[in-house]
């Protein structure tokens, strides 16, 4: 006799691509801080700009003792890559502290379907969390957005210390969310990070794949225990 399912207690969700999106100011693009500064020389050696951050699944807890020691390591990431680049010594911190900022010059904006959703969640008795590769601020972006009143967790991976898809940053959700993996719901934009991660953690995974913001091509065959949705005005009926 097949055993009924666990009820959903809590839907744990990622932040960019699935609640929110970039509009514009669009930050500066790294070359143009390249440019700016008189090093049009690096910019071919910097590479893609979408690269320079920590990387999938990275644990940098060592540097996520605190906010000051975490920021501090950001700019020094930076840093060592542009001199790794050939960027002369003297260039490279001013460089580093410019891109910092324009790393997280971000203007924010909220795809519709999310306020109605997380709100009937609530109304419902389940707990609302956000699980994201994200900085420090991640709660000072969830009040720029308006959602402060409609969740009641925020993890990020600077905080945690490791990103997605690593065991821990899921681990630490579901303990702020004070619930057993089998009663908790994923909802998120991307694969690994989204559905193979929370899946290898006994967490139901939702892939949110918004025809508006398409990931990588061919979406990949959906596992056991996974669901892909294209609003997330589907998911009741996923809970």
């Amino acid at each position: 006799m097949a055993t009924a399912p666990r009820p959903t207690e809590a839907v744990i969700f990622d932040f960019y691509g699935t609640l929110v999106r970039l509009v514009d100011p669009l930050p500066p693009s790294h070359a143009a801080v390249f440019h700016r500064l008189g090093l049009d020389a690096h910019v071919e050696a910097w590479g893609d700009q979408w690269a320079t951050g920590p990387a999938d699944g990275e644990d940098h807890r060592v540097h996520s003792v605190g906010e000051r020691e975490y920021l501090a390591w950001e700019v020094d990431r930076l840093r060592r890559r542009a001199l790794e680049c050939g960027v002369p010594e003297e260039a490279a911190g001013p460089l580093a502290a410019e891109l910092d900022r324009a790393n997280k010059a971000l203007h924010l904006e909220l795809f519709e379907d999310v306020k109605a959703v997380l709100a009937q969640l609530r109304e419902h008795g389940r707990t609302v969390a956000l699980c994201s590769n994200w900085y420090w601020d991640l709660d000072r972006a969830v009040a720029g957005c308006g959602l402060t009143d409609l969740v009641d967790a925020a993890v990020t991976s600077a905080r945690v210390g490791v990103r997605k898809p690593h065991p821990r940053i899921y681990r630490a959700a579901l303990d702020a969310c004070r619930v057993a993996p089998e009663r908790a719901l994923f909802v998120g934009d991307m694969w690994e990070a989204d559905v193979e991660g929370p899946l290898a953690q006994g967490i139901r995974a939702v892939h949110l794949r918004r025809p508006d913001r398409v990931v990588d091509g061919i979406a990949p065959p959906l596992p056991d225990r996974a669901h892909r949705i294209a609003s997330l005005d589907e998911l009741g009926a996923l809970l």
